[in-house]
């Protein structure tokens, strides 16, 4: 399929930042390969653009980046050259790229204006937020339902533009499960349990009865939300708990989220995607530089699913949910 549309891929800033972030794959022994390929994103993903039939890509920093920074001022300054650092790649390469904002989520407030500078100075249709943030101490853990991120939220919803939660590894202290399980950490498990967790969190605070347009976007094809969602509903319901949510969480992950297929190439696990949310709540993706091109189109270009659904998974539901003009 040609005219494609990825939006989970990500792009390393340059060794002359004063910032050194901290990204969550070092451990790999792909490592270097991968952060070759993330410092020359726009160049090395532009062959593969090409060659793969994807016509825009949405371009983020990886993970965990900005949301690891524990001084306030320093996130908020580096959040700021980083997106700066991505109009200017965007604007080398029009029509080709868009952006995702990287947010100080430390302080709300800043978050919120950086985001609000990005719309609307640097046309970027979104933020990409690497999960949880960290704030002051090393074993900290914020996370956006808390009462402290409603303004924030507010003002994502009169921007009306998507926020892409995406994963990072839980906090040191709270990997004792993992203990002599190095490969259960990252992409492989970790990632997906916490980020379903945090979205949950969302789902269960009451956040979309408040902020009813909230868009927010999972990769992976929903961190195996669509399989689970029923049955945290029904356990809740038959444990006699009550959220603080005035729906079952699964109406709020119907109305108020979307997925990618962004390194799931899966059929039966895009099947229950389908039938969860519905081909217009899905959208093309591939996870670059840890997946590739190549790989996700492939799968994609020949899942058995009708035309019409490639299309709108594929290009239409990006089109339509981040206003692109392309």
């Amino acid at each position: 399929m040609h005219g494609k549309i990825a939006l989970e891929e990500h792009f390393a800033p340059p060794d002359t930042f004063e910032v050194k972030f901290r990204w969550v794959s070092t451990r790999l022994p792909a490592w270097p390969e991968l952060e070759r390929r993330q410092v020359n994103f726009f160049d090395q993903a532009l062959r593969d653009m090409d060659r793969t039939g994807v016509e825009i890509t949405i371009t983020s920093l990886g993970a965990p980046a900005i949301q690891a920074l524990l001084d306030p001022r320093e996130a908020a300054e580096a959040a700021r050259k980083t997106n700066d650092f991505l109009k200017a790649r965007i604007d080398e390469h029009p029509g080709r790229f868009a952006g995702f904002a990287a947010l100080p989520m430390q302080d709300p407030e800043a978050a919120a204006k950086e985001l609000t500078r990005c719309v609307k100075d640097l046309g970027f249709v979104g933020a990409l937020v690497n999960g949880f943030t960290q704030l002051q101490e090393p074993d900290s853990a914020l996370y956006y339902d808390l009462p402290r991120y409603v303004p924030f939220w507010e003002a994502i919803e009169r921007l009306d533009v998507p926020f892409y939660l995406h994963p990072r590894n839980p906090m040191a202290n709270q990997m004792r499960i993992y203990e002599g399980h190095p490969w259960l950490l990252g992409s492989a498990w970790a990632f997906g349990v916490e980020t379903a967790t945090h979205s949950l969190r969302l789902m269960a605070s009451g956040l979309f009865d408040k902020c009813p347009r909230l868009k927010i976007v999972l990769g992976h094809l929903g961190e195996g939300l669509p399989s689970s969602i029923w049955r945290v509903d029904h356990r809740i319901k038959l444990g006699g708990e009550r959220t603080h949510a005035k729906r079952p969480l699964a109406e709020y992950f119907r109305s108020n989220f979307y997925v990618t297929t962004s390194g799931n190439f899966h059929d039966t696990t895009l099947t229950a995607a389908l039938a969860e949310l519905g081909a217009d709540r899905i959208m093309y993706s591939v996870d670059y530089p840890f997946e590739y091109f190549e790989e996700a189109a492939e799968w994609f270009d020949h899942v058995n699913i009708s035309d019409a659904d490639r299309q709108r998974i594929g290009r239409l539901n990006a089109l339509s949910l981040f206003k692109l003009n392309p």
